[in-house]
C-alpha cells in the first residue's frame, strides 16, 4: 500500500488567503501584517483590543513518552482543531515553531502529517516569519556586547572564567559545543572558552514565549544573568544596556503567526522553546489571545506528559494564570509494543501480548495528568497496522484508569476521522470537572520542588544532588529566587533518567548534575543526566535527502 508523503498532501491543499482565516475568527484585514498571500503576523493593537473578553476552553494535548514508533502529538493537535471546528465549535491551535537543526536532522518537519496538517508546511519548516532569526540575532548581540565589554575594560569586573551567556545558532552542529573565543592577540580581546547552543534552547526564546507584551519582554531580557564577578555577585544584561536593542531586534518576533489547517481552519505558529532546558510550549502571548477569539484553543506541550504537560501546567499556566479544561493524551498502539519489548522491526505483526505489556506507561501519564485536577481522554493514534483486538486491549486498559480511549483516524481522513474525540472533549471541558492546581506551591523551597517532580511524576524513590548544588539552591533563595517553578532536564524517553528504562518504573533515583538559574525566563533549570543543549546531526541527516525537483519545489520535508 503506497501513500503520498505529507509534503505532497500539503501542496495539493486549497488553502484560504489569510485575511479570510483571519475573519473567522473576528480579526480584521487592517489588524494582520500579511507575509505573503496564506501567513500573517497579528497586530498588537488587536491583541490588546481583545483583553476584556471571556476566554474559551483550554485544551491540552499531551502524549506518552515518545518512542521510534511515533506517537503523531501534533498530527493529533491540528485533527482535534479541525474535528472540533467540524462539529460546530470556533476553534484554534496553537503550536510551536520549527527549528531548522531537527528539520535537517532526525526529525523532518514540525506541521502535522496526513491529513491533519498546518500550511504552508515548507515555510513553517524553513524560516516561516523569520522569528526564529531575530532571536539568534538578539541573543548573539548580546554575546558581542559581552566580550566587547571586557575588551573595552571591563568596568563591570566581569570574571571571564564566569561568562555563562553561551552564543546560539538554529543548527545542529556538534563542533560548536564548546570553542575557545577572542584568540589571536591583544587586538581581539582576552581568550576565553565559550561555547554555542541551538536558538531554541536560548533563554531568549523562552522569554519572548511567556513574556504578555513588550514591557515585559525588556524587563525579563534586563533580568537575565550573562555572568559573575570574582565576588560571585551577577552580572545582569540591564548592566551591559543591551536589553533595549534586543528588545528593538525581538518587536516583530513577539507578534502571534496566523496561519491555517488543510481544513483552512485558524492556527497560531508561536514560539518554540527546548522542550528539556525549557518549558516547551508554544507562546503565552498567542494561546491568550486566542482563548479571547475562539470557543476552544487546542494546544500541545513538548514530548511525554511527565516532562511537556509537567511543565505546561507549573511553569506555563502558573506564570500566565491560564485554567486548562481538559487534557488528551495521545497514544499508538505501536507505542505501546515498543514499551512491551517488541523491537520497532516488528511492529507490523499483531501482539496484544506485548500491547498489554507496555500500556502501564500509559497508565502513569493518565494518573499523573489527573493529579493536576485536569479531566482526560486518551486519542489512540491510528496506523494501519493495528488490529482491532489491539485497539481493544488499549481501550480495556485505558477504561480500568477511569477514563476513555478513543480511536482517532485524523492522519488518513482528515477532521471526519476524530470527531468521536472532539465530541468528547466537548464534553469533559464543558462539564465543569476541571479543578486545575499546580503540583506545588511557589513558596515551597526549591530542592522540595525538585523532588516533589520527582517522586509524584516520575515516581523515583529520591533525588541525588551533591552539597554544591544544594548550597546554590539555597544562595538562589536567599537571593529571592525561591519562588520561582522547576524546569526538569532530563531523558524524554523514560520516567527515570535512563533512556532505555521503558514502561512505568518504579523505585530509581534522580541524580541532578547541575542547576542553573534562568533569571529572565523566571525558572530553574535541574539538568538530570546527559542533556544536549546543542544537537548533532545523525550519520544519515534529513538535510540529504531535501532538495528542490525540477518544477522548483521543496522535496523531502516530511
Amino acid at each position: 500500500m503506497t501513500f503520498k508523503t505529507d509534503i505532497e498532501i500539503a501542496r495539493e491543499a486549497k488553502k484560504q488567503p489569510i485575511q479570510d482565516i483571519g475573519a473567522k475568527l473576528g480579526i480584521g484585514s487592517d489588524d494582520l501584517l500579511p507575509y505573503g498571500h496564506d501567513k500573517a503576523k497579528l497586530s498588537q493593537r488587536f491583541i490588546d483590543s481583545v483583553q476584556d473578553r471571556p476566554n474559551g476552553k483550554l485544551i491540552l494535548v499531551t502524549a506518552i513518552n515518545p518512542t521510534p514508533a511515533g506517537e503523531g502529538k501534533t498530527t493529533t493537535t491540528v485533527g482535534l482543531g479541525d474535528g472540533l471546528n467540524r462539529i460546530g465549535k470556533r476553534a484554534a491551535i496553537c503550536i510551536r515553531e520549527a527549528s531548522l537543526g531537527p528539520n535537517f536532522g532526525m526529525k523532518g518537519g514540525a506541521a502535522g502529517g496526513g491529513h491533519a496538517q498546518v500550511v504552508p508546511m515548507e515555510d513553517m519548516n524553513l524560516h516561516f516569519t523569520g522569528d526564529f532569526h531575530a532571536i539568534t540575532s538578539a541573543h548573539n548581540l548580546l554575546s558581542a556586547m559581552i566580550d566587547n565589554h571586557i575588551y573595552w575594560g571591563n568596568e563591570l569586573e566581569i570574571d571571564i572564567r564566569r561568562v555563562v551567556w553561551r552564543r546560539v545558532m538554529d543548527m545542529n552542529d556538534r563542533a560548536l559545543r564548546q570553542i575557545n573565543v577572542s584568540l589571536g592577540g591583544v587586538a581581539n580581546g582576552f581568550p576565553r572558552e565559550a561555547g554555542f547552543d541551538i536558538t531554541v534552547a536560548s533563554e531568549v526564546m523562552a522569554i519572548l514565549c511567556l513574556s504578555r507584551d513588550l514591557q515585559d519582554l525588556q524587563k525579563r531580557l534586563g533580568d537575565m544573568i550573562v555572568a559573575y564577578r570574582r565576588d560571585k555577585s551577577p552580572v545582569y544584561c540591564r548592566d551591559l544596556k543591551a536589553d533595549g536593542a534586543m528588545t528593538v531586534l525581538l518587536k516583530d518576533a513577539m507578534q502571534p503567526n496566523l496561519v491555517q489547517t488543510l481544513e483552512n481552519n485558524p492556527a497560531f505558529v508561536h514560539g518554540g522553546p527546548f522542550a528539556n532546558i525549557a518549558h516547551g510550549c508554544n507562546s503565552v502571548i498567542a494561546t491568550t489571545t486566542a482563548l479571547k477569539i475562539a470557543d476552544y484553543v487546542v494546544t500541545e506541550a513538548g514530548f511525554g506528559a511527565d516532562l511537556g504537560a509537567e511543565k505546561f501546567f507549573d511553569i506555563k499556566c502558573r506564570k500566565a494564570g491560564l485554567t486548562p479544561d481538559a487534557a488528551v493524551i495521545v497514544a499508538t498502539v505501536r507505542a505501546m509494543k515498543m514499551n512491551g519489548g517488541v523491537a520497532k522491526a516488528d511492529l507490523g505483526a499483531e501482539n496484544v501480548d506485548a500491547v498489554k505489556k507496555g500500556c502501564p506507561n500509559l497508565g502513569r501519564h493518565i494518573a499523573n495528568v489527573k493529579s493536576f485536577g485536569v479531566p482526560v481522554v486518551v486519542a489512540i493514534n491510528h496506523f494501519y497496522s493495528d488490529t482491532d483486538a489491539e485497539v481493544e486491549a488499549v481501550q480495556a486498559y485505558v477504561k480500568a484508569q477511569g477514563a476513555e480511549a478513543i480511536l482517532c483516524k485524523h492522519w488518513a481522513k482528515g477532521s471526519e476521522g476524530i470527531e468521536d474525540l472532539a465530541r468528547k472533549v466537548v464534553q469533559l471541558a464543558e462539564s465543569g470537572a476541571s479543578h486545575f492546581a499546580p503540583l506545588y506551591p511557589d513558596d515551597m523551597g526549591l530542592f522540595a520542588k525538585i523532588e516533589t517532580i520527582a517522586k509524584r511524576i516520575y515516581h523515583a524513590d529520591e533525588v541525588i544532588a551533591d552539597k554544591s548544588i544544594r548550597d546554590q539552591l539555597r544562595q538562589w533563595e536567599a537571593a529571592g529566587y525561591g519562588h520561582l517553578p522547576i524546569c526538569m532536564a532530563k531523558t524524554q524517553y523514560s520516567f527515570s533518567t535512563d533512556p532505555n528504562l521503558r514502561g512505568a518504573p518504579t523505585g530509581h533515583s534522580v541524580p541532578v548534575r547541575e542547576v542553573r538559574l534562568s533569571a529572565g525566563a523566571g525558572f530553574v533549570v535541574v539538568i538530570c543526566g546527559e542533556i544536549m543543549t546543542m544537537p548533532g546531526l545523525p550519520k544519515v541527516p534529513s538535510a540529504e535527502t531535501i532538495r528542490l525537483n525540477d518544477n522548483g519545489q521543496i522535496e523531502g520535508l516530511f
